[in-house]
């Protein structure tokens, strides 16, 4: 049988060097391709009309990116853009018209949401991004219509499109008539430019200086005035108008200075919720959260997650009880009440119409191991209990309020791909919308159920994990160890929100049709069990305790009778790059062969970048840091590495300089360490290419093959 598994293996790794050619014969071995595979349909964008029963969503297939619309009571879907090639130009902040006619949109740039510490460039600064414009379709037919130039747009109860350019505020009509001029000037760079509700005010973030602190600004654009609501040297964001529109609520955080934080203990982050009035251009606190970790600014999907809703009430989310859950309180203050409760984490979360209605996805059900996906839920604000919307395998997310009485969301399963769908809000059947046709070349693959395992790492902590396990036991395999980045992420039990790890979770599928047993890791930092295991003590770059966790997932596969422990491959991107370098670099005596995407190979190189100001006359713990943070490396190591190592990345990454892979390339080089190198010129770190993906997954799955084949 082992022969049997390293004949297949190979074969598989001929059919990946026969790929490169493109007119080389399709892999008939394990039955499908990697072009196949990566051929899978997937959803990074839903909304929906504020008022009007109409989603739009954005659909892509091989890089080529479509918006469809779906309008009720039917919500049957039909494309409203028919761009035919993959340029690597995105498709985001999908937004309707209040009048129905139109649809606005972003075509380009760079809105990578993987590792959200440095601002984001200037979009001219790439190639890639250059084209990054403010579109609009026409709900009734007809060619899209290029607006302007220009990214974050935002539309007005009047039809007025407002929009960022060069870190101003600019502004045009919607029928395309005029030309584009700046609508104010401020100082600072706006963001999350959001309307009154009669039109007559616009609200954004000015982000002063290097984000050392920022206020909340109203522009009345029939006076024309600039106001700012209670300036101060604290970090104001997250504006949200009453319905009325003569308050706005906030979040206040500290500003950027004062002495120094330690660097390699935990401190709080706390926040607190203001309330300011319009008129007056005054504010004040209404709540303060606990100067506590727990009570710290939250940082998953939506952070803080600020509603306003009907009487008067303010929702919100916290971590006060180790997770991350829903509160509601009144605008006038007092204490809040918690809605929701449990052992998971609320993520996406929208208001009903009636604005008295929460719907939400979390990492819980009635199912065994649901905390490793996610489920539709529903609760009000007047002490209702939570109802679960949708359940079972499939996951849901990102639901939105597609009617009075509908909801939809994308879905996927462990083996469907992600669509859309509606359901009833109070439940019911879920009706998949069928948006295109499934492509061909994906009807040839046939996928797997990956199975929830968990394990201990050395210091006793509980760690999820899902084997993608396509073999029956008996046969011992070469396994792979998946680690993820961000590394606020979560790897699930089916396919990905995230376009960055639905092709991770594709390249894990295609590994173990080839035969490896893998297993995706979600390491201590990973969202989904708790503050405490999202926030360990000494991870990163303050001692890597995370580790501890990679190397429990080698022990777990190396204890698997049907794995062959003297051949563990691992492989990942961005922090799963540096998790897989530190693995090398400390255990090549388990790990043979790994694949490190645009990973950080020295964390002191970056450490000015994470303090996000100039290290000043007072230091604080900053040389002991720069010290445990290089220890914390895979460069600190490199003198143990042995395993030979893939590195890819793009040279355009402004994720993670591409100084870390050329700095670990000369060490490697300098100590004859075995590696290869893949680099995409002007792609970014999370790659907007279809191709560029493919090209990155073929050169993974043929690197295991030459290293993990072989007994």
């Amino acid at each position: 049988m082992l022969r049997a598994r390293t004949f297949l293996l190979s074969l598989c790794f001929l059919a990946f060097l026969s790929q490169v050619n493109a007119t080389a014969a399709p892999l008939h071995r394990p039955g499908f391709s990697l072009t196949d595979i990566l051929s899978y349909p997937f959803i990074p964008e839903l909304v929906a009309a504020p008022r009007a029963n109409e989603i739009a969503f954005v659909r892509v297939v091989r890089g080529v990116r479509n918006i469809w619309l779906a309008q009720g009571p039917d919500f049957i879907p039909h494309p409203i853009t028919f761009y035919r090639h993959d340029t690597g130009q995105e498709l985001t902040q999908l937004t309707f018209s209040p009048d129905g006619r139109y649809l606005v949109y972003v075509r380009g740039g760079d809105h990578d949401a993987n590792w959200p510490v440095k601002v984001p460039p200037d979009p001219a600064d790439s190639p890639v991004k250059q084209q990054v414009a403010i579109w609009r379709a026409s709900l009734r037919g007809g060619p899209p219509v290029k607006l302007a130039d220009g990214d974050h747009p935002a539309l007005s109860a009047r039809n007025q499109l407002v929009f960022v350019r060069n870190h101003q505020i600019w502004t045009t009509t919607l029928d395309g008539t005029s030309k584009p001029h700046q609508l104010l000037f401020d100082r600072g760079r706006p963001g999350e430019l959001t309307f009154s509700p009669d039109g007559a005010k616009l609200a954004f973030v000015s982000a002063r200086d290097h984000d050392d602190h920022s206020f909340i600004a109203i522009y009345d654009l029939d006076r024309r005035r600039l106001s700012y609501l209670s300036p101060s040297t604290n970090r104001d964001s997250a504006p949200h108008w009453s319905a009325h529109g003569r308050r706005i609520a906030f979040v206040r955080r500290k500003g950027r200075a004062g002495p120094p934080e330690p660097i390699l203990t935990q401190v709080p982050h706390p926040f607190s919720l203001w309330v300011g009035t319009v008129a007056t251009a005054t504010a004040r606190r209404i709540w303060q959260s606990p100067n506590t970790l727990l009570g710290s600014y939250p940082q998953t999907a939506g952070h803080v997650n600020l509603h306003w809703a009907a009487g008067n009430r303010l929702i919100f989310l916290n971590n006060l009880d180790n997770w991350p859950h829903l509160y509601v309180m009144s605008a006038a203050g007092g204490r809040p009440r918690r809605l929701t409760k449990g052992a998971y984490m609320v993520e996406h979360v929208v208001m009903g119409r009636d604005r008295r209605t929460l719907i939400f996805d979390a990492n819980t059900g009635t199912r065994a191991n649901d905390d490793d996906r996610r489920h539709l839920f529903r609760v009000g604000l007047d002490g209702a209990p939570v109802i679960e919307l949708a359940g079972g395998r499939r996951l849901q997310w990102s639901p939105v309020v597609a009617g009075p009485d509908e909801i939809a969301f994308i879905t996927a399963g462990a083996k469907a791909p992600p669509a859309v769908a509606r359901i009833a809000l109070d439940g019911g059947a879920t009706r998949v919308l069928r948006a295109g046709t499934v492509p061909v070349a994906f009807r040839r693959v046939r996928l797997i159920r990956p199975r929830a395992v968990r394990f201990r790492a050395a210091d006793g902590t509980l760690i999820h994990g899902q084997l993608f396990d396509a073999e029956p036991a008996g046969d011992r395999a070469p396994g792979i160890v998946f680690v993820h980045g961000g590394p606020s992420r979560q790897m699930l039990l089916g396919w990905n929100p995230m376009d960055y790890y639905a092709n991770s979770y594709a390249l894990n599928q295609y590994l173990a049709a080839c035969g490896y047993k893998v297993l995706s890791v979600n390491y201590r930092l990973s969202i989904g069990y708790g503050h405490a295991f999202h926030y360990p003590a000494h991870a990163g770059r303050a001692g890597a305790s995370e580790y501890q966790d990679v190397l429990a997932a080698a022990r777990f596969l190396q204890q698997r009778d049907d794995v062959d422990g003297a051949r563990i491959g691992i492989w990942g991107g961005s922090y799963g790059g540096y998790l897989t370098a530190l693995a090398l670099a400390r255990n090549s005596d388990i790990f043979k062969a790994g694949v490190d995407m645009h990973g950080v190979h020295d964390w002191s190189l970056d450490m000015q970048d994470y303090l996000k100001r100039p290290v000043g006359y007072e230091t604080g713990d900053y040389d002991a840091a720069l010290k445990v943070a290089f220890q914390s490396s895979p460069d600190a190591s490199i003198a143990q590495w042995r395993s030979p190592v893939l590195l890819i990345q793009g040279d355009d990454d402004h994720n993670v300089r591409f100084l870390q892979s050329i700095d670990l390339a000369n060490r490697l080089a300098a100590r004859h360490v075995p590696y290869k190198e893949l680099i995409i010129p002007n792609e970014i770190h999370v790659f907007l290419r279809w191709h560029s993906w493919l090209l990155a997954d073929r050169a993974s799955a043929a690197f295991f093959a030459r290293h993990l084949t072989e007994p």
